[in-house]
Parts: structure tokens; C-alpha cells; sequence
């Protein structure tokens, strides 16, 4: 039997799933176990509480959702240039250098440095297309 085995580029899909993760425990630090009279996280509603965040905490929520956002196109990238026939190497690479983009652009939206998060935002975004078009022959 052929198996196919779990690539670098695949367990990158796991890293950019929990990323989003990491970014809402992040946006709810600090908020956990403090009485909600105190401004301590409302789990009755979550969603009203990080929006009313202010400062870090409401742009680590907000990488949170651009994390989601960037999903889609990661996963599928992957998934297409393994169809594909992309060479392995080259993408496992790809895939390491958009994780490491996404965890610098989080760093950087959190820091509140909107003009390097914008650059690097637009770097892991030319990396994910790459990754894309890795099979094309």
C-alpha cells in the first residue's frame, strides 16, 4: 500500500488554525478570573466584551479575525499545490516562511505598528500565493 505521509506544509495548516486561537487568548488576558463588575471577561457575552477592549486588547482581537480571514486561501493554497504536484521541499518552505510571517504580523498588530504589520501582511500574502502557484507546471 502507498500511504501518503502528513507533510511539513500540512502541519503548517494546523499552526495557522490555532493561531486565531492564540490571538483570542491573548485579546482575553488579563480579563480571566477578574469579577465582570471589574471589567473582567463576560463569558455570558463574549463577543460585547472584546468589543469593548481598547488598546492591545482589542487588536489582538481584531488579528484574531484577520487570522480567520486568512485561512481559507492558506488551506487551500496547500491543498491545491499537493493535487498538484508541487515540488515538496519547496513547498514545506513556503508554507514555514507564511507561518512565521503570520505570527510576526500578529506581534506587530498587537505592538500596534500598523505600517510594518500592512508590510508584512502583504509579504505572507505573495508567500500564500506562491504557495498556490508552486504546482504549476
Amino acid at each position: 500500500m502507498n500511504y501518503m505521509r502528513f507533510t511539513v506544509a500540512y502541519w503548517c495548516v494546523l499552526l495557522a488554525v490555532l493561531l486565531p486561537y492564540a490571538c483570542a487568548i491573548l485579546a482575553k488576558r488579563g480579563g480571566m478570573g477578574k469579577p465582570r463588575r471589574e471589567g473582567g471577561y463576560d463569558n455570558a457575552d463574549p463577543r460585547g466584551w472584546l468589543a469593548r477592549q481598547e488598546g492591545w486588547k482589542a487588536r489582538a482581537n481584531a488579528a484574531q479575525a484577520n487570522s480567520f480571514e486568512a485561512l481559507p486561501f492558506f488551506i487551500g493554497a496547500i491543498i491545491i499545490a499537493h493535487q498538484l504536484g508541487a515540488p515538496q521541499t519547496r513547498l514545506d518552505i513556503l508554507a514555514v516562511v507564511f507561518i512565521t510571517l503570520r505570527i510576526i504580523y500578529i506581534v506587530m498588530y498587537v505592538a500596534g505598528l500598523p505600517t510594518t504589520r500592512s508590510a508584512i501582511w502583504g509579504l505572507a500574502f505573495l508567500v500564500n500565493l506562491a504557495i498556490f502557484l508552486s504546482g504549476w507546471h
